[in-house]
């Protein structure tokens, strides 16, 4: 899927969210033209509606400082306004698209990512009264699984670049392998070289780590199987091919992931989302797959079976 499709998908599911949290006959968004080397400036172009009768606010493009939204790109905090039309609060550059959708009680929420504004979401009520901290609460939340998404993604496009470059032979797995044992990885020697591999590598475990903890949390189905497929690409990278199938599950391999990043098990539920007893459970069941005692042994035969980094 293209990353406009992807934006598409994102911001119509926060938008669904926000009217379904809210009560909200109206929702719409959009993201920033460019993705995340804009830091924050340009201007936003609203590409989904939910709720709306009009065409009117499709495409506009708000920039940073105008109207209600541009004041939240501004200011990277939620605003909102009682009565649009009439507030002294805000400029007033798109009252024609506003009137012409009926709205007036209006919230905007930016997205932001590593401190990056990259895009808005807005919610709307056809009558004049306040818009509570409950519905602002809701606002809020179906924007942070905007950011999430968007940040998983970056993360995805990030190590599908390093692989790429480090693959340029046409071997992926060989290309990491080389450039991490090059620089002193896993198969190089000793020394400063050997250090500073060491600390790469690391890195590449921590990604890892990281893109199998969010990855069942993408709603769009391709970048998911985009995420697992980068994950498995790494996880085979420097290891030789498994001697036999331990039958571990998604999941399974999910909690070893974590905790092979040094994560405890408060820790990797969190990240995963599950209870704490539910990751144990998935860990003795990994253990006893893999035939291991302890949470080290695990780890290194996860990662001597091509499991993990």
């Amino acid at each position: 899927m293209s990353a406009d499709g992807a934006d598409a998908v994102e911001m119509r599911a926060a938008l669904v969210r926000l009217r379904r949290g809210t009560g909200l006959p109206v929702a719409f968004g959009g993201l920033m033209a460019g993705g995340p080397m804009t830091g924050g400036t340009g201007s936003v172009r609203i590409g989904e509606l939910s709720g709306a009768v009009t065409g009117a606010l499709r495409g506009l493009a708000i920039a940073t400082g105008n109207g209600l939204g541009g004041k939240a790109l501004a200011l990277s905090r939620p605003c909102a306004v009682t009565d649009y039309p009439v507030s002294r609060h805000i400029s007033h550059e798109y009252d024609a698209a506003v009137a012409a959708e009926g709205l007036l009680s209006v919230l905007a929420v930016p997205v932001v990512v590593r401190r990056r504004v990259r895009g808005v979401l807005y919610g709307a009520l056809r009558t004049a009264q306040p818009l509570g901290d409950r519905t602002l609460g809701e606002a809020v939340a179906a924007a942070r699984d905007v950011e999430q998404a968007l940040v998983v993604r970056d993360e995805a496009r990030a190590l599908l670049a390093a692989v790429a470059g480090a693959g340029a032979a046409g071997s992926v797995a060989g290309g990491v392998a080389g450039s991490v044992a090059g620089a002193g990885g896993p198969a190089a020697g000793s020394g400063a070289g050997a250090a500073v591999g060491s600390a790469a590598w690391e890195e590449v475990r921590e990604a890892h780590g990281a893109l199998r903890a969010l990855a069942p949390r993408v709603m769009d189905p391709a970048l998911r199987e985009e995420l697992l497929a980068v994950c498995g690409r790494l996880a085979s990278a420097t290891a030789p091919p498994p001697v036999r199938d331990v039958g571990l599950t998604p999941r399974e391999v999910d909690v070893l992931a974590c905790v092979a990043t040094g994560a405890t098990n408060a820790v990797t539920a969190e990240r995963l989302g599950l209870r704490p007893e539910t990751v144990k459970a998935y860990l003795r069941s990994a253990m006893r797959k893999l035939g291991a005692h302890t949470r080290l042994e695990a780890v290194v035969a996860s990662r001597r079976a091509g499991l993990l980094p």
